[in-house]
């Protein structure tokens, strides 16, 4: 193991495809590198399909899912979209075990800033303003609506990691995220909201 808590090899990083195949094998360090690598986003997208749900919870047991379902991964595919797919299935499922639906964590949009400057007090001020009334937009939005567009958005995902995380087509991605851009410039116009451009 290196410092960091990262396991090396030769003083390189393991990739995601050496450590799924130690973790295969029954190396529980292996899999415990690859459940850092991706807690972060992980949380980010339960939070993002079952918002104020468990999402911890539902990562926890993601993984434990994931763990259990390595020998059935195909070791050639990318290993990040196929974790989110279950982590966004968990989060699913609770949601509607849960029959609640509430709004989008304001944590996740604040995790990810656009720079390192501090900003003037009056531009941070009206900037949680816009992020809050943009949240709340989309939080008025239909589940598979603020699903894409979190993905997409807040998640950064590819079209193909997108659909991959999300079960859906990746041709999918691009109309139902037009479709929800359209919705959620509705919502903010109704609520005198600044617009988006897409």
């Amino acid at each position: 193991m290196g410092v960091s808590g990262t396991v090396k090899v030769e003083g390189r990083p393991l990739e995601d495809a050496e450590l799924i195949e130690r973790a295969r094998t029954g190396e529980v360090m292996a899999y415990e590198e690859l459940v850092r690598r991706y807690q972060d986003v992980a949380v980010r997208t339960a939070h993002i399909v079952s918002p104020d749900g468990d999402a911890e919870d539902a990562v926890q047991d993601a993984f434990v899912k994931a763990y259990a379902a390595l020998s059935r991964f195909r070791i050639e595919a990318p290993f990040r979209p196929w974790l989110l797919r279950i982590v966004a299935n968990e989060a699913r499922n609770r949601r509607r075990s849960a029959g609640r639906r509430t709004g989008l964590a304001l944590r996740i949009a604040e995790d990810r800033r656009p720079d390192d400057a501090a900003p003037s007090p009056e531009s941070a001020v009206l900037a949680g303003e816009a992020r809050a009334t943009l949240l709340a937009a989309v939080n008025a939005l239909r589940d598979d609506d603020r699903e894409i567009i979190g993905a997409r958005y807040f998640l950064e995902l590819s079209e193909t990691e997108a659909a991959e995380a999300l079960g859906i087509p990746r041709g999918t991605v691009k109309s139902r995220l037009s479709r929800a851009l359209g919705r959620l410039r509705e919502q903010l116009a109704a609520s005198d909201g600044e617009p988006i451009r897409g």
